[in-house]
């Protein structure tokens, strides 16, 4: 039995012999915003916040320092460690570990650059969200970061359910700025469907892999849909009976400690699971316009310019 059989069984048993866990869910966001480069930067980061505290949520933010900048956009993070919500590394850089072109050595720097600039926050907490959950091509370099977190205190940040708001937020960005608000308002209203049945997914999926529902963790943006969506999302999901819990109480669910071996490594950890469980039929890229695109114009919701 290998090592992954292991210790999925003996999370298994240890759930499954227990009392039975209500559907709970933690809310991360990644990149962070740029007033110099982003002229609403502010206002949507703000809004964000807002919506959040208005939920009473407790969430975490990673930020990039190639998306989030060094100056303004850091003071935008402090406004999330200010709030009470945590602070991770998601590098300075956005290289992807799984791309040829980076090396072990300039992926370490990137994650570097990061701590030294967001380790000053008062909420700041050792976990690295990797760029694209991309977690190395090849053993060595999955391997050798592995080491470097344990040897330099951090841990890694796993999501669960991944999803592609980054895509939607494209669509609905295009109709907001082109003033075709109906059209925002269709966008917004399928978004939110289409994280209700991600998150069905992964949760379905995470009990083949694990046999139980795990306390879960959504990647999300911090960006313009999310900023208008947001209360009515954690409304849908509310209205499903899911509970949230902040990422703190959520990462202390022994499936976001597990290192699973496959190559190339990364993704959401359940489907990480899945696919070294030899579990079939799992699209790849796990999340990716390829899927959505159709969805989208068949509702008439693409722009002029990407339905043709």
């Amino acid at each position: 039995m290998t090592f992954l059989s292991r210790a999925l069984s003996t999370l298994s048993f240890v759930f499954l012999s227990s009392s039975g866990l209500a559907q709970t869910l933690s809310l991360t966001f990644d990149d962070g915003l740029n007033p110099d480069t982003q002229p609403r930067a502010r206002e949507w980061n703000q809004q964000i916040l807002s919506h959040l505290e208005q939920a009473n949520i407790s969430a975490m933010v990673f930020p990039s320092l190639a998306r989030s900048g060094t100056g303004t956009g850091l003071e935008l993070v402090m406004d999330w460690a200010k709030a009470g919500h945590a602070v991770g590394n998601h590098t300075s850089r956005h290289r992807s570990l799984a791309s040829a072109q980076v090396t072990l050595t300039e992926f370490v720097q990137d994650v570097a650059e990061g701590d030294a600039a967001l380790r000053r926050f008062p909420t700041w907490v050792p976990m690295l969200r990797f760029p694209y959950l991309k977690e190395g091509d090849t053993a060595e370099k999955r391997d050798g970061m592995r080491a470097w977190m344990a040897a330099n205190g951090y841990r890694a940040a796993p999501v669960s359910i991944d999803a592609s708001d980054w895509y939607y937020n494209q669509i609905y960005a295009a109709h907001s700025k082109s003033g075709e608000q109906a059209k925002a308002a269709q966008v917004k209203k399928a978004y939110i469907a289409h994280l209700l049945d991600r998150a069905s997914y992964y949760d379905g999926l995470a009990k083949q892999v694990l046999g139980r529902s795990p306390m879960h963790v959504m990647l999300l943006h911090t960006n313009e849909i999310n900023a208008a969506a947001l209360p009515d999302m954690v409304a849908a999901f509310r209205a499903l009976g899911c509970r949230f819990v902040s990422p703190g109480t959520a990462f202390g669910d022994p499936v976001y400690s597990l290192q699973i071996d496959t190559l190339p490594a990364g993704e959401s950890v359940i489907w990480a699971g899945a696919k070294a469980m030899g579990i079939s039929a799992l699209r790849y890229p796990a999340e990716d316009s390829v899927y959505e695109e159709p969805k989208l114009r068949s509702l008439s919701l693409l722009p002029q310019a990407s339905s043709k």
